[in-house]
């Protein structure tokens, strides 16, 4: 089963330091070496939001109504089960401290 694992940002999240870069290195090397990572990146603050109705399509800036809220960064694992998922993102927030994940099951 494949899940994508976002992380928002609030904008109060302090700087990384070099324990965490460290950790998050460790981290992702062990989720390669399992073949649990399938992808792995940030992702810019700024985006759009297209919108289809009744065959009219808008564009507007997005992709959050709170500027606040950005997702940042992202992880695409492959793991047997939504528990697995949930553990693997329960060691991610423990890692970085405050803030927000979401997972969803990847389909197709």
């Amino acid at each position: 089963m494949r899940y994508l694992m976002t992380s928002v940002s609030t904008g109060t999240t302090p700087a990384p330091d070099e324990k965490l870069y460290a950790d998050m290195a460790a981290f992702v090397q062990e989720l390669s070496a399992t073949g649990q990572l399938l992808a792995t990146g940030g992702l810019a603050p700024a985006g759009t939001v297209l919108t289809s109705k009744d065959g009219e399509i808008t564009t507007v800036d997005g992709p959050f109504a709170e500027a606040k809220e950005v997702a940042a960064g992202f992880a695409l694992i492959e793991v047997a089960d939504e528990a697995e998922a949930i553990e693997l993102c329960r060691r991610f927030r423990r890692m970085v401290g405050d803030g927000t994940s979401v997972i969803q099951q990847v389909f197709g």
